[in-house]
This record gives structure tokens, sequence and C-alpha cells, in this order.
């Protein structure tokens, strides 16, 4: 590679060619090579004094020079100093092995040969042949173009000697800028010595002048003598024309004459026909119209007149027509012009008047006197309202009916609240003004009179809405379905239009074309499909657009066809009351008729709420905590009962009165509990733990729990018959010795199983209370009997045998009645709430224990005996032994305290328990005394005094059958 700028040719312009060629002697213009340093700042010269600033290879190889930046691609390729000169860059920079290294070949790219063009080389060289022949056929231009263009280039030469401003398209000479500037004055000055100059300047400039003419002369001949063959060619071709045209003049003028000869026979008197024929349609239609327009004048006053009459819907449905009618067949009528704008104004005049209209409607409707009857007030009158606003959209309507059902709620009870003080002479309404003081003035009959009557005001009341609503609701359902039904039948005839008839396509095209359907058919030919998609309108006779005369036109019955099909709906003749242009969608329907049925959950509501505004107005005070529990039942069963006919009229439970007797049953249950747990507290803390007697009313009681019945007895009449009390409760054939406490005890519980069945809301709470009375008498029993507590709140001197057994029998007259309790309580409550169930269980294993402890108890107090008594027996005469008599007395007296308590089974269980503690305490005495069964003198003795003990022990009432097995008080050998 060379360093010299010259190492490329230079294309040079040559003057007889517009081309560029290439010099043939290129190494002339090339300059010797020069040997260069390693980096050369500037161009050598070839000077040899050039390079004496160069670096010295000996003395200057260490050190860094502006020589060594490699910045010269060409120098640093070209080093002379260099040994070997490398083939290029990269192999100076990476080896000499860099370019012998072969590259493998890809992996991805195929080996392409000679075989991968032949379908090409087949396919081209058709191709190939035809442009070598016509290269043949047709004579080289390469002489022909030269020459032109040598031509070219001449002419353009010469035409620039012509100066710019002649070639201008805005070129004049009027332009006094332009004359000067083709005209200079300096020519034709003649003043001072000057003038021969000036002559021959002029003359100069004419010869000028006289020059560029000729250039532009020869120019242009030159273009004509180019385009000459083409200039003649066409002269030629005018001449044939103008004789082609002198031809068809002469036809077309004969043609005109034919023409005008037939019209004059044979189409002139025809086309006069048609035009009066289209004269005459014309007319006619312009009748039309005028008649049409005498209706539409009348569209006011019939408004008028339907609105004295309170038909909303027709003269909606009138103006609905009459601006359709405005809009399509009468646009651009000058007298008109205000119409509409005047029945905008109308419509909405007849918005308020019938918003107005629906508030007096529903204000009189609920202020109705509140009697048996639930007929709805002015069906029809309804109807047409709902319909009338459902048109106008006004879809808030049930908001204005919602309020007045607030109001007359309010009212009703006010109503009641007077016409019951007014009956009572106690209460004086002028020093009492404020009805809530009144309400408190009642005593509990009065007030629940009166709330019995605000109950049935109220369930009339909510009948009454029910009807009403209802009424409004199947009108928007009924319109709703007519909605439905419209698109449905709309995609069905969608469906069927893919095969369109002749007829469809021809009043397509009328329509297009800008006529009304109604001109092109008569009343009877007019189309099905048409019919029924055509908008249609109901209105009653008075409302009729179009008068008497005009109805059979064509134009009347397109706008004001009334719909003949009879459907079932709110009354008769509500669906011709549906027009199709009610632009209400589905979801706006679903959405109304779903507020109106929570309206009427929203009127139950009411009712609760002011329900139990009027029950908190008489609660203040405590007045309600303080009902005996008849008198809550009663209230609470009436509250039931309301609740129970409201949910059953509105379908919906209302929770506001339900809670609000849940409170008050709440309170009801603790003063319920508190009640009575303190008066089985004052019974436990005064009860001395004796048998006591049975009256005739408990035994009843307790044989109706026999029989399944858990409810107290009606008290019977002061007159019967008075039985005498009984020294034992007989329960299911059983005998049970009881205290009065016990007694009362059970009536108690038989008090909270009677209140869950008439408040069965309270259950739960019952159930709570009734597990803790139970276990607060099994503790308290227990503090006072086992603790020997009745020793210091009764008085007692001691506790004896026969307390713990009677306090035993008790217990067990309990755990008899707990799963009774248990079962009545789980038929009442929800699976859910079983779990509260486990209580009695509880309390049961309480009771048990109880029980135990009380055996455990008595066996105790034998034990201490015999260890007392044992402790000094000794083994000699008289027999029996006084500690055996003793013994025997003690065992006597125990069986005598109990016996009559306890069941048998018990009794005998209990004194086998006894005596496996005697005959411990025995045989360990006898170890002690080293007395042994060897039938010695002691022995001897031993056995007389046992068998004085066992024939004692077996002489007592129901023990003669006892296993007392006396063998185990000797000790056994080894």
């Amino acid at each position: 590679m060379a360093s010299s700028h010259s190492s490329s040719p230079v294309p040079q312009p040559n003057s007889s060619d517009a081309f560029f060629k290439k010099e043939k002697d290129v190494a002339k213009r090339f300059q010797p090579v020069q040997s260069l340093p390693d980096v050369c700042p500037k161009e050598p010269t070839g000077d040899p004094s050039s390079l004496c600033d160069s670096p010295s290879l000996v003395a200057d190889q260490h050190r860094w020079t502006i020589y060594h930046s490699k910045v010269n691609l060409p120098a640093a390729l070209n080093d002379p100093r260099l040994a070997k000169r490398e083939s290029d860059f990269f192999t100076k920079t990476w080896g000499v092995d860099f370019v012998d290294t072969e590259v493998t070949p890809s992996f991805y790219l195929p080996q392409i040969t000679k075989e991968h063009f032949a379908l090409y080389q087949q396919e081209i060289a058709p191709r190939e042949k035809v442009h070598e022949r016509c290269k043949n056929i047709c004579p080289s231009k390469d002489t022909f173009d030269r020459t032109l263009l040598h031509t070219y280039d001449k002419s353009r030469t010469d035409l620039e000697q012509v100066p710019k401003i002649f070639m201008k398209p805005d070129f004049a000479l009027e332009d006094s800028l332009t004359f000067n500037a083709v005209l200079p004055w300096s020519h034709f000055s003649t003043a001072g010595g000057k003038g021969n100059r000036d002559a021959a300047s002029s003359k100069l400039l004419q010869e000028k002048l006289s020059h560029y003419l000729d250039i532009v002369e020869v120019n242009i001949a030159h273009q004509i003598s180019l385009r000459s063959e083409a200039f003649f060619h066409a002269m030629t071709s005018q001449h044939e024309l103008q004789d082609y045209l002198r031809k068809t003049s002469q036809a077309v003028k004969l043609l005109r004459e034919k023409i005008s000869k037939i019209d004059k026979v044979m189409c002139e008197g025809s086309l006069r026909v048609l035009r009066l024929s289209l004269t005459r349609n014309n007319c006619i239609k312009a009748y039309n119209k005028l008649k049409l327009m005498a209706t539409v004048h009348q569209t006011q006053p019939t408004v008028q007149l339907l609105l004295s009459t309170s038909e909303f819907v027709g003269a909606l449905d009138l103006i609905a027509t009459t601006q359709e009618v405005l809009q399509q067949e009468l646009q651009g009528i000058h007298s008109f012009r205000h119409l509409g704008s005047q029945l905008c104004e109308l419509e909405k005049l007849i918005d308020k008047m019938m918003i107005a209209e629906f508030s007096t409607y529903a204000r009189n409707d609920l202020n109705r006197p509140l009697e048996d009857d639930c007929q709805i007030l002015e069906e029809e009158r309804l109807v047409s309202l709902v319909f009338g606003l459902l048109k106008q959209r006004k879809l808030n309507f049930y908001e204005i009916y919602g309020d007045e059902m607030i109001i007359t709620a309010k009212n009703i009870i006010k109503q009641c609240v007077i016409n019951t003080v007014s009956q009572i002479e106690e209460i004086d309404t002028e020093v009492v003004v404020k009805l809530a003081d009144q309400i408190r003035m009642m005593n509990f009959p009065q007030w629940f009179d009166l709330l019995k009557d605000i109950f049935s005001k109220f369930t009339i009341f909510l009948k009454r809405i029910k009807a009403t609503l209802n009424t409004i609701r199947s009108v928007v359902l009924l319109v709703l379905d007519k909605n439905q039904r419209t698109r449905d039948l709309e995609d069905t005839l969608q469906k069927n239009s893919v095969k369109d008839s002749p007829l469809d396509t021809e009043v397509a095209y009328l329509t297009h074309e800008g006529m009304f359907i109604s001109d092109a058919f008569g009343e009877g030919d007019l189309p099905l499909v048409a019919a029924d998609t055509t908008s249609q309108r109901n209105t009653s006779p008075n409302s009729e657009p179009c008068s008497s005369d005009s109805v059979s036109e064509p134009e009347c019955t397109t706008d004001s066809s009334s719909s003949k099909e009879p459907t079932s709906s709110v009354t008769p003749g509500v669906e011709m009351m549906i027009s199709d242009d009610m632009k209400l969608t589905e979801l706006e329907l679903g959405r109304l008729a779903n507020n109106i049925q929570e309206l009427l959950y929203n009127a139950s509501d009411i009712c609760h709420d002011r329900s139990v505004k009027f029950l908190m107005a008489r609660a203040k005070g405590g007045f309600l905590e303080k009902l005996n529990s008849n008198e809550f039942v009663a209230l609470s069963r009436l509250m039931e009962g309301f609740i129970l006919d409201t949910e059953q009229i509105c379908g919906r439970k209302s929770m506001s009165l339900r809670g609000a007797l849940q409170s008050q049953a709440n309170k009801f249950v603790n003063r319920f509990h508190e009640e009575r747990k303190t008066k089985l507290s004052l019974l436990l803390d005064n009860e001395r733990w004796k048998q006591a007697e049975v009256p005739a009313e408990f035994q009843d009681l307790v044989d109706s729990v026999s029989d399944g019945r858990i409810s107290l007895p009606e008290k019977k009449p002061t007159g019967a018959e008075e039985r005498k009390p009984t020294e034992f409760l007989i329960v299911e054939g059983q005998k049970y010795a009881t205290v009065g406490t016990v007694l009362l005890l059970i009536r108690i519980i038989l008090e909270y199983c009677q209140c869950v069945d008439n408040i069965p809301s309270i259950t739960t709470d019952m159930l709570t209370r009734l597990s803790d009375l139970l276990k607060y008498f099994n503790s308290r029993s227990c503090q006072l009997v086992l603790g020997a507590g009745a020793l210091q709140v009764v008085g007692l001197k001691t506790i004896t045998t026969k307390n713990l057994a009677l306090s035993s029998r008790c217990l067990q007259l309990i755990v008899h009645y707990i799963p009774i309790i248990r079962a009545h309580f789980e038929a009442r409550l929800q699976p859910k709430q079983f779990s509260m169930l486990r209580h009695f269980d509880h309390i049961t294993k309480d009771y048990h224990d109880h029980i135990a402890e009380i055996s455990a108890k008595l066996v105790a107090i034998m034990d201490s005996l015999f260890d007392k008594l044992l402790s000094k027996y000794e083994v000699k005469a008289p027999v029996p032994s006084a500690c055996f008599r003793n013994i025997c007395k003690q065992m006597a007296k125990m069986h005598e305290a109990i016996y009559d308590l306890l069941p048998e089974e018990q009794t005998q269980i209990l004194f086998l328990r006894i005596n496996a503690s005697y005959k411990l305490h025995l045989k360990r005495q006898l170890a002690h005394l080293n007395v042994v069964n060897d039938g010695g003198p002691q022995n001897g003795l031993v056995t007389s005094d046992v068998a004085f003990y066992t024939g004692n022990l077996q002489a007592l009432k129901g023990l003669n059958n006892l296993d007392l097995n006396m063998a185990e008080i000797w000790e056994q050998k080894r």
C-alpha cells in the first residue's frame, strides 16, 4: 500500500465529450516511493535533508517521542525498518501464523456448488437468448446518443450566452427595471465628447441583441427540424378529422329531425298524461298534508282536554305522536316552527302534574281509615300514573311513596295513643301534654291493649302497602315483558330478513328515495313486517292526532295506529297503555322492580322501628323489667305474632323489633333468674333439713312431668276438694323423702322450662341461668350439710345421719329430672347450639360426686365409731361384750335413721360398706391382741361376739339377706 495522495486516478473532463474517462498513463502521475521512518508527521519530499530530524535508532530507541504515536495506518503498514513485510495489519499484530490458519467450515452453512445454480440457469437461458436476439435486431444507439448528446450540449452552451432575464416567465419590457436592465440609458447618452463612444456602445448592444436573436432562432429551427415529421403528420390528420366532423354533423342533424317527428307523433300526448297524473298525485299529497296540519293544529286543545280528565298517558302519547309528525312529515312548515318547543314545555308541565298527582294519590291511599278493607284505591288511576311516569323516565317516584309511608306510620301511632288516652279518665290531657308522658301513665293492661291496637293497625297498613306496591310492580314487570317480547320479535325478524322479498326491496327503495311508505302503499297493502315494526301508540278516543275523516288516510294509519294485541295485565286494557316508545332498558326496569320490592321491606322496617320507639318510650323507668312472668309472656307472644305477620306479608325478616324484644327478654331473664336465685338462697338459709310433707299440688306437678307435660298445672278453683299432704313424693313408683326447698326448686325448674316454651328466643339464656341455679343449689346444700354451715345459719345443734341421708335423697331427686330437662331444652335448640347441653352433663357429674361424698360421710361416721369402740375391745367374758353391744346399738340407730329415707338397695350397699369398715377395724384389733382362729378360748369368745353382731345386723329390716362374710376378720395362714 502506498502512502502517496495520488494513489487513485482522478477523472478529468474532456471538452469534446460529456463523460469522464480514466487517464491511460497513470504511472506518470505517481511520485517515487520514499523510505519513511516509523511514523511520518508530514509527507516526505524526497529530499535526504528532510530526514535529518528523524530519531536515531541507537540513541532514541528507549525514549518516547511524538513519532511513537501510531495514528497513520499506511505509515504503520509500510515501516521500512521491518525485516519482513507483513501481509496486512492483522499479521503484524497477531503474528505470521494468522494468515496461514485454515478456517473451519461452518456446520450451519451448506457447501454451494454449480449444481445449485442449474435450475436458475435453465430458467434464465431462454430469456438470455431472447435478449441477445433483440440486441442483434435493434441497431446500436450509441452513435446516435453520442451525437444527440453532443448537439444538446452545444445548443445548451449557446443558450447559456443569452442572459437569464430573457428566459424569465414574467419577462415584460413594460417593467422599468426590466427595461433598464435590457437597454441601459448609458448607451443613449450624447452629452459632451462621448458621442462617438456611446454610438459605438449602442451599435455593440444592437449587435449583441441580434446575436441573441440569431441563437434563439437557430435553436427554434433546430427543434422544428427535429419534429418536422410529427408536425406534418399532425397537419394531415387535422384535415381528415375535419372531414369526419363534417359528416358526423350532417348525420346528427338528420337524426334530430327524425326524433323531432317521432316526439310530435308518439310521445308528446303520453308524456302530458303522465305529467297531469303526477300533478294530481302532488295535489292529493298537498291535500293530505293540509288535513294533517289541521289535525296537528288541534293538538294543544286536545292535550288540555285530556289533562282535565287526568289522562296523562294519552296526553303524552299525543304529544309524542305530534312531535314525530312535526319532525318527519311536517318538517320545515313555517307556521309550526314554535309548536315543537310549546309541546316540550307542555310535556314538562305534565311531568310536574304527574308527580303532584302521585303524591296526592299516595297521601290519600295511606291515610284512609285503617279498617279490614285492603282494596286498592282507584287502581286504574294508579296504573295510568305509573305508566305516565315510566314513559317520562321518572323512575324515582317510589321515593315519594316511601316518604309518605314514614309520615303515615308516625300518625298511626299518634292517633292510636290519642284514641286510647281519650277513653282513660285517669289521664288529664290538659295537664299531661306530651304523648310519651301519657303513655307512661298507663298501667300494663291499658298499655298492652294500646300496643295490640297499634300492631293491628300496622298489619292492615302493611297489607295496603303491599297491594299498592304489587300493582305498581306488576305494571313495571308488564312493561319489561313487553320489551322482551319486542326484542325477541326484532331478533326473529332480523333472522328472517336474510331472504328479502321483492316487496321488502321496493319498500327499502322507496324509503331510500325519500318517499313515505304510506304514499306508495294503500292502507290494506301495508306489509305485515312494516306494520309490526312501525312505532305504534295507544291513546284514548279523544286523543287521536287525526280527525275522523282523515283516519282512513295512509299517513294517519302509519303514525297513530293502535296496538290491538289482547294480553292479560293488571287491569283490562292496561296493555293498550304500553307504547313502544318507552325507551327504558331491561336493566332499568329490573332495578326499578327490585327497588319497589325493597320499598315493601322498608315499610316493614318502618313499622318495626316505630314500634320499637313506642316500646322504648314505655320502657323508661324499668316498667318492662318489672313485669311478672305472665305479663311478659303475653307481651312477648303479642310481639312475636306481629313479627311473624309482618314477615308473612313482606317476605323478609325485620330485626329491629326482634332485637328490642330480645333485649327486653334478656333483661327479663336476668330479673327472672335473680328473683328465683334469691328465693332459693332464702329457702336454703332457712332450711332445717327435716323431711317435709308433700302437698297434693306438688304431687300433681310431678305426675304431669311423668306424663310428658313439662309445665305448671293450672290453679284449681277454690271450691275444689282439698287433699291431705303425703309423707313421700312418688316419682315413677319410687318414694322420695324431700325437704320443702327441693319441692319449690322443682317448681322453679318447671317455671324455667315453661318460660322457654312461651319465649323461644331466650332458650339459650334460660339454659345458662338454669344451669347456674342447679349449680348454686348443689354447692350451697353441700356447704350447709356436708360443710355443717346449717349449724350457724339455721342454728342446728348437729348434722345428723338423717340430715345427710335426706340431703342425698334430695340430690337424687334433682338428678332424676336433669335428663328430662335436658331433653326439653334440646328440642328447642338449634343444632349448632347443642354444645350448650354439656352444662347438664357437668351438673349431673357434680351431683353424683356430691351424693358419693354424702355416702362416704355416713361410712366415715361409723368408721370413726368403730375405731373408737374396737380400740378398747378385750377378749374376755361376759359374752356378748359391751363393745359389741354398743356397736350393734349404733348400727340399729343408723338403720333407723336412713331406712325410711333411702331405698332398700342403697341401704344395703351402705351397710355393706359400713360392715367392711367394721371388719377392717376388728381384724386390726384381733391382730393387736394376738387372737387367732385356732379354736382356743379366746377364739371362741370372739366367735360368740361376732355371731351376736351378725345376728343383730341381719335382724334389721331389709338386711336379713346381707352377706357379711365375717371370716375375713381372721388372718389367713400362710
